[in-house]
Order: structure tokens, then C-alpha cells, then sequence
């Protein structure tokens, strides 16, 4: 009776274990600020949607933060030539997205994602940009960005990125499951497990420089991400060494590859 009910706990375990995991894309593919191209612009709902309709495993996005503290996404600190953080929200309506789009809202960008029906999803991939402006604004947008997830429920969606140390280390106290990996390519992957990050996401140069952290990071249990690759060679030289991801401005390119 014990090895049964052994036996049945664990395939109980599977199963469960099984069922999270295909809740979303398996595949390596990140679309970098969406799938964008000449009529899709980055960092679109559009672009988020394209991503979507890849089936890429991700779909990035960069997050700001405005003057009376809205979180919008756009990858550069202006949009469009209107300064984001000397800037509110209303006054950032001004401007328009080539389609006709305004600047999404980081709450409207993910309510987007969580449309996505059945089990293969694309995560979002939230990329809190550091302030120009201060430390302490930093430190407020990952605060606003962990209490927008969760007032969504939307934390097993989204998986997050930083430059900044200490909004990683932040994002991680708000929120002790998230997942946080880091940016800024300056921590060996012993000293990014000991600060507690989910993983390496680093500049193909970064390791191109340092060839033994990739399996170092994987030895260490860190996810492995690779930003940004666009050229099939590079592809093909990360996909040999079974990184976790490849965020890339191609992602057809790169389901080709991975195809073959």
C-alpha cells in the first residue's frame, strides 16, 4: 500500500509539474520589444500581439516611468521627442505610434497578454528601465511594477529584467517567486546565484568574452538569456550551447534555425 500511494504521489507531481510547464511556448525565441518591423512599431500592442502569433516563448518590453508616476512602455527615455520622465501620461498622448497607437500603459500592455487562450502562451518579459532622474525613482517603479503584477495576478506571466542592481534586488524583496534576471553583464554567475537572481541575460559580447559563464551559470542552476542576436551565426553559436533564451529583432530568422 505504501509504494502505491508513493507511486501515485509522484506521478500526481508529474503531472502537476507537467501541466505548469506547458502553459507556456517551449521554445528559446524572445521577440525584443515585440515582433516589430516597417509597419508594426517596438514596444507596441501590435508588436506584443505579432509575438503572440509567432508562438515566441517571450514578447520583451521596456517600462518607464512618468512624472506623476504611471508606468509606460517604450524602450527609449523619450517618445517620440517628449521626455517620458519630465513628462505625464496625458501629456505623452500627444504624440501617436506610426499605426495610430498611443503609448501603451504597462497596466494595458500586460492586460493584453493575459488575453492569450489555451495552454502555449508567451510570457511577458518586463524590462524595468533605470531613471536618468534619480536612484529613489528607480526604486518607486519597481515598487508600482510588483504591486501592478499582482493586483492583475498577473506574476506567472511575467518574468523580469534589470540593469539596475538594486531595483533587482528590490523587484526580488516585493516579491520573493518572481523571477529576476539581470542585464548589466558586470556579475560573474557565482555572484548573480548568490544575489539571489534568477538568471544571466546578458550581451552576446559578454559572453563572447567570458566563454566558460555560460556553463558555469548552468552548472549554478541560472537561466541563461542572450541579447540581442540577430545575425544566423550568432544564433546558431548560442543555440550550440543550450542557452535557455535568445532575444532577438528576428525572431523568423530564428525559428528557422531552430527548425533545422
Amino acid at each position: 500500500m505504501k509504494k502505491s500511494t508513493l507511486a501515485t504521489f509522484v506521478c500526481g507531481l508529474l503531472l502537476v509539474s507537467s501541466h505548469v510547464f506547458a502553459q507556456f511556448n517551449k521554445n528559446q525565441v524572445i521577440a525584443h520589444r515585440g515582433a516589430w518591423d516597417d509597419t508594426i512599431p517596438q514596444n507596441s500592442l501590435a508588436s506584443l500581439n505579432k509575438a503572440i502569433e509567432l508562438n515566441c516563448f517571450g514578447s520583451e518590453f521596456d517600462v518607464h516611468l512618468t512624472k506623476d508616476d504611471v508606468l509606460v512602455v517604450c524602450h527609449d527615455h523619450d517618445f517620440y521627442g517628449i521626455e517620458i520622465e519630465e513628462s505625464t501620461y496625458e501629456e505623452l498622448l500627444k504624440k501617436q505610434h506610426p499605426n495610430g497607437e498611443k503609448i501603451p500603459t504597462a497596466k494595458e500592455y500586460i492586460l493584453e497578454g493575459l488575453k492569450q487562450k489555451g495552454k502555449n502562451k508567451t510570457k511577458l518579459i518586463y524590462e524595468l528601465k533605470t531613471s536618468k532622474v534619480s536612484k529613489e525613482r528607480t526604486l518607486l517603479a519597481a515598487e508600482l511594477s510588483v504591486k501592478l503584477v499582482k493586483e492583475l495576478k498577473a506574476e506567472k506571466m511575467i518574468e523580469y529584467i534589470v540593469f539596475s542592481y538594486d531595483a533587482g534586488k528590490k523587484l526580488m524583496q516585493l516579491d520573493p517567486k518572481a523571477k529576476v534576471s539581470y542585464l548589466n553583464g558586470d556579475l560573474t554567475p557565482e555572484q548573480a546565484k548568490k544575489e539571489g537572481f534568477f538568471g544571466l541575460d546578458y550581451n552576446h559580447n559578454v559572453y563572447k568574452k567570458n566563454p566558460t559563464w555560460i556553463q558555469q551559470a548552468h552548472e549554478l542552476g541560472l537561466a541563461v538569456n542572450v541579447w540581442t542576436v540577430n545575425s544566423a551565426e550568432d544564433m546558431q553559436l548560442f543555440l550550440n550551447q543550450n542557452v535557455e533564451y535568445i532575444t532577438t529583432d528576428q525572431p523568423g530568422r530564428l525559428f528557422d534555425l531552430i527548425g533545422k
